[in-house]
């Protein structure tokens, strides 16, 4: 083998070949939209849908409830009622942005701070405080029974979301699947994985990356030296953008443009939502440890409620009366449903054991007899 030196004066093998040293082969460009600005001045002409009071009133509604069973369900937790809990307090938007672009008989694989499109999608709020309980029933989903259930490991759904866009594809239904997950995500193999092969195959799959700037105590300039996230989209063959994650008419609009390609067959497609988190990741967490109060209030400024309250009251399309109206509303369907929640009996403890085995093994079989006598006791 030669020396390095030897190495070093090698002629260059593009010189031997009468070509520039580098030439482009590819360009790509990831492109950022938003329709309105944190006071809720429409910056360019609205999507159609937004011309319709009473679409922009449904998204505005979900939203109040989304804060609404957050505020609830936080409350619950400290008063030792509920188990952790992840608020999603500052980035409604993006998951009601979510739900309101796909249709019904689409599939929604959610990570575990996307209650606001699960309630949109048929999620009851009764449902939601059992599963934060502990109690697995709440994954039985009256209504969305084909959606997934709320996903706590970080990532690990997305290439379940390819098997499942994979099976729309194989039986050429008309249906997509989206999945969500966080910027903490994208620092998995997981979604790499998944990205890549929803690449290869095309598949009916649109992701959206809510990227709320903060995975647990990481900041995303401590996880990725990529620019943004959505360019992660570019080496799977992918399309990517960014979107204004609090602007849920900005991420209505993406997701319903990225589904329709997907629906025609013009592959999957990756959407991130910029938000931010206002609170902390979880209510086992302390955010005061890793980040600063006087770096988190500009944020306050970005929230998306009072960002399409201002459009709606601007354009004379919402009033004091209709306000409280909707909070009286909301307030009593929530108060309802943790009252619900807390009168449901538990589980017995047997049922542990049940839905596990096929058959169940000999010790777990004696274990079950063991809680079947101590609660005849």
């Amino acid at each position: 083998m030669p020396s390095a030196e030897k190495i070093a004066e090698l002629p260059d093998l593009a010189e031997l070949m009468h070509e520039p040293a580098a030439a482009t082969v590819a360009r790509f460009e990831i492109r950022y939209s938003r329709f309105l600005d944190p006071k809720g001045n429409a910056l360019r002409p609205l999507p159609d849908f937004a011309a319709d009071r009473a679409e922009l009133v449904a998204l505005y509604r979900a939203m109040v409830l989304a804060r609404a069973l957050d505020a609830k369900a936080v409350a619950l937790q400290r008063t030792g009622r509920l188990g952790t809990f992840p608020s999603a307090l500052g980035q409604e938007a993006v998951a009601v942005g979510i739900a309101a672009a796909m249709r019904k008989d689409d599939v929604f694989l959610p990570s575990f701070r996307e209650h606001g499109a699960q309630l949109w999608r048929g999620v009851s709020p009764v449902e939601l405080f059992l599963f934060w309980g502990g109690d697995e029933r709440g994954s039985d989903f009256a209504v969305a029974r084909e959606d997934f259930p709320i996903c706590v490991p970080v990532g690990t759904h997305a290439p379940h979301a390819v098997g499942v866009a994979l099976a729309l594809k194989l039986r050429r239904e008309q249906r997509i699947a989206v999945c969500a997950f966080g910027d903490g995500a994208t620092s998995k193999g997981d979604v790499a994985e998944a990205l890549n092969i929803a690449g290869v195959w095309r598949l009916p799959l649109v992701f959206v990356i809510n990227n709320n700037r903060w995975a647990i105590s990481v900041p995303v300039t401590e996880q990725t030296a990529a620019e943004t996230l959505a360019q992660k989209a570019i080496a799977a063959g992918i399309d990517g953008e960014q979107v204004d994650g609090n602007d849920v008419i900005a991420v209505c609009e993406a997701v319903a443009r990225a589904a329709g390609k997907a629906r025609r067959g013009g592959g999957p497609h990756l959407i991130e939502a910029l938000t931010y988190r206002l609170s902390d990741h979880t209510t086992a967490d302390d955010a005061r440890r890793y980040r600063s109060d006087s770096e988190v209030s500009p944020h306050w400024s970005e929230d998306p409620i009072t960002r399409l309250r201002n459009h709606l009251v601007g354009r004379g399309l919402w009033a004091k009366a209709d306000e409280e109206r909707l909070l009286a509303e909301i307030s009593a369907d929530v108060d309802k449903a943790a009252e619900t929640y807390l009168a449901t009996p538990p589980q017995r403890p047997e049922t542990i054991f049940d839905f596990t085995y096929e058959t169940l093994p000999k010790d777990l079989a004696e274990q079950r007899r063991a809680a079947l006598d101590s609660v005849q006791e």
